[in-house]
């Protein structure tokens, strides 16, 4: 999620042929809104509400912000820290994508950004600085409680670190569509497209019967390739900005956390229709981090995929 304490406010509203778009900052992306009304003040409203939640989102969970419920938990680490229900259920849902991805997933992972940064050159950390690491990352060394007849709580050793952006902003799409089509000003239910950096969810078919032209960044091409999406998510897991390359071998920013290093053979861009973008996210990543096993992976799943080369 996205750095520092300040919100960037900035909200733009745009009316297009026959529909809203708006647009505003959160997360470190740019989050879009296609509203199917020709009503501005609807597409205004139902704008500043998903503009509020997402930054509710971030705020809270944000490992850059000194006043997150993440920071908190960092900050009492070796103790015993009591959550809310909220922070309990995406935890829960973390463990369980590191017990489905056998370690793979694994949201201690986030400390290897001291030795990794994939700005495309090839600067490569020296392994001794990785293996230092190690000892900081692993689930399985977190004490996490939650249960229904007690207060969640969790004691994070003393040096690990928690980082939920691999799942935060799928959460955040989901939730935002959830309160677009409950606003008590949307009685209509009119169609939305809710995208936050390429994660893409749709409420249903628009009024006139078709669905949203959207657009899926292409690993080689400067041409997106171009798919409808009615109803349900499409999210995407690639390394087309974020890589090292030396000596003509590709690292992929998908690292895996049992190893410190980049996943070997990694797809260069896995998409995933689900009903949920929270769904589609998991799937997409979940297949990254299996490499060259990514599409054996997907076939079973029973689910819509696309795994693009370079």
């Amino acid at each position: 999620m996205g750095k520092g304490n300040a919100i960037n406010t900035r909200l733009e509203l745009a009316e297009l042929d026959d529909y809203f778009r708006v647009v505003f900052p959160a997360m470190a992306c740019p989050c879009e809104l296609l509203l199917d009304t020709r009503d501005p003040r609807l597409a205004l409203e139902l704008g500043l509400l998903a503009r509020a939640e997402a930054q509710r989102i971030e705020a809270r969970f944000s490992r850059y912000r000194a006043d997150s419920i993440i920071h908190q938990i960092q900050a009492h680490a070796g103790q015993a820290f009591e959550v809310d229900d909220e922070t309990a259920r995406l935890l829960d849902f973390a463990e369980q994508l590191f017990q489905m991805s056998e370690g793979r997933f694994d949201i201690t992972s986030g400390v290897l950004r001291k030795v990794w940064t994939f700005d495309g050159s090839d600067r490569l950390p020296q392994p001794s600085r990785i293996h230092e690491l190690l000892p900081l990352i692993g689930w399985q060394r977190v004490l996490w409680r939650a249960s229904a007849d007690r207060a969640p709580v969790i004691c994070l050793p003393v040096g690990m670190e928690l980082d939920l952006g691999g799942i935060g902003k799928e959460y955040a799409v989901d939730r935002v569509m959830a309160l677009l089509q409950q606003a008590d000003h949307n009685p209509d239910r009119i169609s939305v497209l809710v995208n936050f950096g390429g994660d893409l969810l749709a409420s249903g078919p628009r009024a006139n019967g078709q669905a949203w032209r959207v657009a899926i960044e292409h690993p080689a091409n400067a041409e997106p390739v171009l798919m409808e999406l009615a109803q349900g998510a499409l999210a995407t897991s690639g390394d087309r900005f974020r890589y090292l390359e030396k000596d003509g071998v590709r690292y992929s920013h998908i690292l895996d956390p049992r190893s410190g290093w980049p996943v070997p053979n990694a797809p260069d861009s896995v998409t995933v229709a689900a009903p949920t973008c929270t769904q589609a996210g998991m799937l997409a990543t979940l297949a990254s981090l299996m490499g060259a096993d990514a599409d054996a992976f997907l076939g079973q799943q029973q689910t819509r995929y696309w795994i693009l080369k370079r």
